[in-house]
Order: structure tokens, then sequence, then C-alpha cells
């Protein structure tokens, strides 16, 4: 990372309203904590230490290629290290900032460009500047009263991403996660469908079945779970072999439910799945949805921000028809977790109707401003982090085309890679990618050459674990593996940090290659 950006980020960590940055703070190295209580050059002076520790050890070289992506310890010698042990007495603040600096040192790296193993990573210093005035200020976004600015903010943001979507009006809300954005929608849909339920529960409700794809993420079966709707009643329709959904056999699974007495009510379809990266046909599963009167929901947690981009967007024609989408700005837009985002094409307040009590302690009815600015009692939560900040203030400052140009940047890398794969004895692709998941097996010298030996592939399973462990003691680089269907384990690379280069993409299959040539 440069000066200038290094400088850039010290700016903003360090403008706090505690004190006046002008004056020179002395810190007491032995005294107590208990002790900062009233004293704001002292909390001034620690929070100025803190961040320079957070700006040497976690931005800087936490995003360094030259550093580790990780120190690997045992369990239980990191327990020594950090000791964690809680004790009656405070520590003084020279200890204190040691213990920030061990956990940033111990901690994983995912703003380093080798971070490959998660759907985020990276760091842009315009959303890191949002969460850190968001947690500074340390307001709760459920009324206008104590969080004016932010309710207004989310408002736009909001707006933003359903016009990004195709529709002019609509409603949604900052959830925390992708997984709560789905199960938001399960719960809306069903609401809709029985809105008796809220009062009189689930004695209300006949059998219900809601459909998805075998590549949907796990939240969808989570949330039929925690819902009370019983993973029974989620029907795993097909998927071809790019891992997209099969409309033929969604309509074959709606028959057979209906066939035995149950009443579908969602599609939940998927925009970028966890692993393979698949864009479900969404023009067709509308078209069945249509049919049906069924709800449908667009997971877009991880492909949403590809319609940042005219040049691949055409990977979610159809979203425009959709119910509800999910989409989490904090994955290939490394707006920082957590930033998650339900939209809803409904302009009929049904967030509110379905989830609101009225708590007449917090929405009160006769307050001197427009009530309709309270927007706490949309959500399950009452206590509600500030996740439009730090996507606002990174939108506001790379603007549309730069983040445009970021989501291209990405397919880019992701296509560089793959072209590379194929120069090099020893990679074996998957299958192509159309997105930026990119899936493979690293094939070592000893099994090259024998793939129709019997244990071939039952050998060829066992490499990634093996690579996985070694690149992480190493520190070098974190790559993702699983198994998937029939497919033994092969890693998936996932190409999505801002600050990524193709030499980074070169030290990847350079170090897969060094690491795996005496398999």
């Amino acid at each position: 990372m440069s000066i200038p950006l290094k400088s850039f980020l010290l700016s903003y960590l360090c403008a706090l309203p505690l004190a006046l940055l002008s004056r020179k703070i002395l810190m007491a190295d032995s005294e107590a904590l208990s002790s900062l209580a009233g004293d704001p050059m002292a909390v001034e002076a620690l929070l100025q230490a803190v961040f320079g520790i957070v700006v040497d050890e976690a931005i800087q070289k936490g995003t360094s290629a030259s550093e580790k992506v990780c120190e690997w310890k045992e369990p239980e010698e990191l327990k020594q290290l950090l000791d964690l042990e809680l004790r009656s007495q405070g520590e003084s603040q020279e200890q204190i900032l040691e213990r920030c600096r061990a956990v940033i040192h111990y901690s994983v790296k995912t703003g380093h460009p080798r971070f490959f193993n998660q759907l985020f990573s990276g760091l842009d210093p315009h959303a890191l500047a949002g969460r850190i005035i968001t947690e500074s200020l340390n307001t709760s976004q459920y009324t206008y009263e104590i969080a004016p600015v932010f309710v207004l903010m989310e408002e736009e943001v909001l707006r933003k991403l359903r016009a990004l979507v195709g529709w002019s009006s609509g409603d949604g809300i900052f959830c925390p996660g992708g997984s709560i954005s789905n199960m938001y929608a399960v719960n809306l849909a069903r609401y809709q469908r029985y809105p008796d339920c809220k009062q009189r529960g689930l004695r209300t409700l006949p059998p219900l079945a809601l459909f998805t794809s075998k590549e949907c993420h796990y939240s969808i079966q989570k949330g039929a779970a925690f819902l009370g709707l019983g993973t029974d009643s989620v029907r795993v329709v097909k998927a071809d072999e790019r891992g997209r959904m099969v409309p033929e056999d969604l309509e074959r699974q709606i028959s057979m439910a209906e066939a035995e007495g149950a009443v579908p009510f969602l599609v939940s379809a998927t925009c970028g799945t966890t692993v393979l990266g698949a864009f479900d046909p969404l023009e067709a599963i509308a078209d069945v949805c249509q049919r049906h009167g069924l709800w449908l929901h667009v997971d877009a947690a991880w492909g949403g921000s590809v319609l940042l981009s005219q040049t691949h967007r055409h990977l979610l024609d159809g979203i425009q028809r959709a119910d509800s989408v999910a989409w989490n700005p904090h994955k290939l837009l490394a707006a920082g977790l957590q930033c998650s985002a339900l939209l809803l094409q409904d302009t009929s307040n049904l967030l509110k109707r379905c989830h609101g009590s009225q708590a007449s302690y917090l929405f009160q009815q006769d307050k001197f401003y427009d009530v309709e600015l309270d927007t706490g009692d949309k959500v399950v939560q009452c206590g509600r982090r500030v996740d439009c900040l730090k996507l606002w203030l990174m939108w506001k400052a790379q603007g549309s085309q730069g983040l445009e140009r970021r989501i291209d940047q990405a397919f880019a890398l992701a296509r560089y890679l793959v072209e590379e794969m194929k120069k090099r004895e020893g990679f074996e692709l998957v299958m192509e990618p159309e997105f930026v998941n990119v899936c493979f097996w690293f094939v070592p010298p000893s099994l090259r050459g024998k793939q129709d030996s019997p244990d071939y592939h039952k050998r060829l399973s066992t490499v990634a674990p093996v690579l996985k462990e070694r690149m992480v003691k190493e520190g070098s680089m974190m790559i993702g593996y699983q198994p998937h269907g029939t497919r033994g384990n092969f890693f998936r690379v996932v190409v999505a940090n801002p600050a990524l280069t193709r030499a980074d993409i070169d030290f990847l299959l350079n170090e897969l290659e060094r690491l795996g040539q005496d398999l």
C-alpha cells in the first residue's frame, strides 16, 4: 500500500470528535484504563495509538503481498499467546496496546491480495472510513430521531440498488447478512399468502412448499427450519451440469408438491452460486412463478453486484421480475462486513405489516416529525447496525463508473487465471467459469497421466487438503476447497479483491506448483 494511501487512511482514522488533533498528547504507559473515564486527552491518546497500530498492522501490512496472509498457530498455543483470561483487575494502556497488536497479528488478513478463501476480500479505504464513523457514533438504525442521517441515507442507497435491479419503486432494508435476507424473503412470502399466521401462528397454515436448486445457499434450509416450515418443505430442484436451476424440473416439482397436498408459495433462484458461481435462468423461472402465482426471490448475495457492469449484467436478465432480491455489497464490491440488502418490489408496506409490533416507547405516533421515517418496525430486530454508510461513502468516492471498473477487472483477472492454467501442466478446470469463481484440481506430478487408475479420483481428492494445510501454515495464501456432488475435493479461487494484479495470479499458480511438487 502506498504512503499516500496510508496517510489518507490515518487521517480518516484519527478524525474522531474526541479532542483536537493539534494538541500533543503524552500517554502514561502504566496508567490503568479505568482512569480514562472523563479524561478526553487520555481517550484520544489511546485511540490514536490504537489507530496507528491498525494502520500499520491491519492496513499497510495486511494488504501487502510481501507479508503473510496469516500467522498460523495451533489453538492451545494461540490461547497462551493471546492470554485470553479475563481477570478482576484492569491492565495498563501499554499492555492493552500490545493486546491490540497481537489480535491483528494472529488474525487472517482478508484484505491481503492472496486471500482467495471466501466470497469477500479486499479493503476499500472509503468503506473502512464509513465503518469507523458508524462504530464511533454507535447508534441504532430504528428511528429518525436518533439516526436521522442514516435513515435518509439508507433510503437513498436502497433506492439506487432497486434502480439497478430495474425497479422504479419498492421497499427494502439492510440485514445482518445474506442468510437473514433470504429468511426475510421466505417470511414475507408466507405472510403475503397467509397474513393470519402473524397472529395465529403455524396452526393456521396448510403444508407449504418452497423451491430452490440443489446449488442454493444453505440458508434456505436453515430458514425453513427457523421459521417453523421444516426442512421437508424445501423441494430441491435439479441443476444442470453448470449448476443452474432446471426450469422444467421446477415445473415438475411444483406439480408433485400440489399432488401431495402441499401449497407452493415461493421459488428461490440463485445468481452466483457459492461454489460454481452459477446464475439461474431467471426469465424462465419467472415464467414458471407467474403461471403458478408464486413469489420469486432471487438470492443475488454473491452475484448482485454484476448489475453494475454493462458488460456482464446480462447474467441477471430477468431479475426485474423478482418479488425480492438479496444482495451483499460486502462481497464483490468489498464494502466490508456486514453490508447486505433485502430489496422488495412491493409498495404496500409489506415489511412493516409483516414484522411491525408498534412498540409505544419507540415508535410513538404523535412525534413532531413524519413517523414513516421510523423504519425500525420493518425488521424483527430492535437494535440494528448502520450498514449503509460504508457503501454510500465508497460509492460517493468511486462513482458508479469506478464500481463498474472494479467488477469488470474481477472478470478479466478470472479469465486471465483460466488462460494461464491452460498453459501449465497439472491444472485441470472443473468447468469453464461464467463468473469469478474459478474451480480446478491441482494434479501433482505423481498423478499426472494416471487418470485411468482405479484409485485416481480418491488420491486426487486428498491433494487439496494437504496443499491447503501447507499454504496456511506458511502464510503464503489461502484458497478454499470442497467436494461437490460426485466430484472429489477441488480448489475454488475467488477473484474479487480490488487490489489483485496479474502478478498475484501468477504467484498463486507458482505457489501451488511449489507446494505440490513432492506429492
